[in-house]
């Protein structure tokens, strides 16, 4: 049994059309509309699954083609997060036979895909592998700074995550680290190749160096809507951060921010000086941007991927401070009242300080200082 997967976003297809062959399906996949239309002329496929938003030609565009120029009955099932009312119920007057909504699971998928045209007599029995697997409506790019990381660096999780939430990719940047946290990253890495990259930096040059660096090589990927950054101890949990894109995907901002504001039930515990000193610190940097932002320095951010070239483009001119350089260019480009409407900050629900910071007492006093030249630099 043949299917032909289009989708414009690798992680999503190379994931449906592991899981499909897995299942007993020969499949073949498209990253585009034309590209689609030739492999259907060849392929001949039973079964066709697309996307609707793609670039060029649209899914609704193929469906078209299948069924009006090929004149073919072959079923059609959409997968998309579109939902638009209006294109879903164009799509079934053009012939299509199914619609799903993504996020959506690779179960379900399945479970579908099954219903439409059957079961293969070679099907093999991994399904396990696939629970709670989930499609993502947009694809997502994350950068993970590391330096001498290589004990604090929590595998399993980051696999974990990955295998679950295929619209992830997972950018680790060794920032010239003097341990074995390259080694570590590369064997993080196998088995992984589509979700996970490593991008080197043979000299150390700072956090902000290496989430910028990371940053503009993520956005050389077309597939990718989003893309933010997390630090390497998962002080912030995946599900708070997986919360903050879920923002994105339900709102007009630009920029969401976690915050460790504390709220009721939130699990936030932190070392009570160093807290103390985050609050004086809080306080200065609210001052200087003159916005009412609480957690500047919060290290899990998601953003809009046109946003990267604006906001990182020219090197920072602090170590440490970069968040607050990203919110002063973008008030700088958009004016303080609009991009106090483009930036969302969204508390915790969960924050542990993991040991083993490499921000010293040293450093917060140092801090004040490079707050000054900030405040200076983007006056």
């Amino acid at each position: 049994m043949k299917i032909l997967a289009i989708d414009d976003q690798q992680l999503i297809l190379m994931s449906l059309q592991k899981r499909l062959i897995e299942l007993g399906y020969e499949v073949k996949t498209a990253d585009s509309g034309v590209k689609g239309i030739e492999l259907f002329k060849t392929f001949e496929p039973e079964l066709v699954i697309l996307d609707i938003n793609m670039p060029g030609m649209t899914g609704l565009e193929v469906v078209k083609h299948i069924r009006i120029i090929e004149e073919s009955k072959v079923p059609i099932l959409v997968m998309s997060g579109n939902t638009d009312e209006k294109i879903i119920v164009n799509g079934f007057d053009l012939g299509i036979d199914d619609y799903m909504k993504k996020p959506v699971s690779l179960s379900e998928v399945a479970a579908r895909v099954k219903r439409i045209i059957g079961t293969p007599n070679t099907t093999t029995s991994v399904c396990s592998k696939s629970e709670g697997q989930m499609l993502q409506q947009y694809c997502v790019g994350v950068v993970i700074p590391c330096y001498n990381e290589e004990e604090r660096l929590s595998g399993e999780a980051f696999k974990s995550f990955v295998h679950n939430n295929l619209g992830y990719h997972l950018c680790f940047v060794n920032d010239g680290s003097t341990d074995s946290t390259l080694e570590v990253l590369e064997e993080l890495r196998k088995g992984n190749e589509n979700k996970i990259s490593v991008y080197n930096c043979e000299k150390n040059g700072g956090k902000a160096e290496a989430v910028r660096q990371g940053m503009l090589h993520l956005a050389k990927d077309s597939q990718l809507d989003y893309i933010g950054y997390l630090d390497a101890d998962l002080s912030t949990d995946f599900r708070d951060f997986d919360d903050l894109v879920k923002t994105m995907e339900t709102s007009d901002f630009k920029i969401v921010s976690g915050s460790r504001m504390s709220r009721m039930g939130a699990n936030i515990t932190k070392e009570s000086a160093r807290k103390i000193i985050s609050m004086t610190i809080n306080l200065i940097i609210r001052s200087i941007l003159k916005m009412p932002f609480n957690d500047t320095q919060c290290g899990a951010k998601i953003m809009d991927k046109e946003l990267v070239e604006l906001v990182f483009q020219k090197k920072f001119i602090t170590r440490w401070l970069f968040d607050v350089e990203i919110f002063m260019r973008m008030r700088k480009h958009y004016g303080k009242d609009k991009v106090q409407t483009m930036i969302c900050e969204q508390p915790l629900k969960r924050w542990i300080h993991a040991d083993g910071s490499k921000l010293s007492m040293k450093d917060s006093i140092q801090i004040v200082g490079q707050l000054a030249k900030i405040a200076i630099h983007y006056k």
